[in-house]
């Protein structure tokens, strides 16, 4: 579980009066955003909720977050982002494997994987938080898969003609549907299983 993701959700003590620098108040800010949603979820998450936790004013979150849905996304990507490094050992199949359990560890063992369902189910009727999903979120970690499908084509790993973003579909796809349409389980052997199977398709 990520170290964030096991913190006590306790509202912060309010800072004194004193400037603190810009850096340590938005570290404060997406510590309380990620606290928030994953204690409370995204009915209870407001723009005064995380002030009060944070020890800040709404106008200072409002200078760096333009809606509550992208400090949502922030607060959640900051919650769980080093659950979700993506490795580069050069082995591109033991990579993919340990990303993909990775990221089914964190949709079923902490309260992310239903905080991101409900960030998901609220995109679909909110344009800025779908555009913000894939500006903050979703756009960035794919961006990191592809990336590193495209340096195993370099070397050789993976067939020239494969499209890594259709990879990524298959992938991470299969984990959403199960997750967002909860008929069968996600799990780690599940993850294993999808790589294992994409791999004898797309080697050299």
């Amino acid at each position: 579980m990520p170290e964030r993701a096991e913190r006590e959700a306790a509202p912060r003590v309010r800072r004194g009066r004193g400037r603190r620098p810009a850096d340590e108040v938005r570290a404060d800010v997406l510590d309380a955003a990620g606290a928030l949603l994953l204690d409370k979820g995204m009915g209870a998450f407001t723009i005064e909720a995380v002030a009060d936790r944070a020890g800040v004013s709404k106008t200072t979150i409002y200078k760096w977050w333009p809606s509550k849905g992208a400090l949502a996304l922030d607060g959640y990507f900051h919650a769980v982002e080093s659950a979700l490094a993506f490795p580069d050992s050069g082995d591109l199949e033991a990579d993919l494997t340990a990303q993909l359990r990775a990221f089914v560890q964190v949709l079923t063992r902490t309260p992310a994987g239903r905080v991101i369902a409900e960030l998901i189910g609220q995109a679909q009727t909110d344009p800025d938080l779908a555009a913000a999903l894939l500006e903050r979120y979703s756009g960035p970690r794919r961006e990191l898969a592809v990336r590193r499908m495209r340096r195993a084509q370099e070397h050789g790993e993976l067939r020239a003609d494969v499209d890594p973003e259709v990879l990524v579909d298959q992938l991470w796809g299969a984990c959403y549907h199960r997750l967002l349409l909860p008929s069968l389980p996600v799990t780690e052997e599940f993850a294993t299983s999808l790589v294992g199977n994409l791999m004898r398709g797309v080697r050299t």
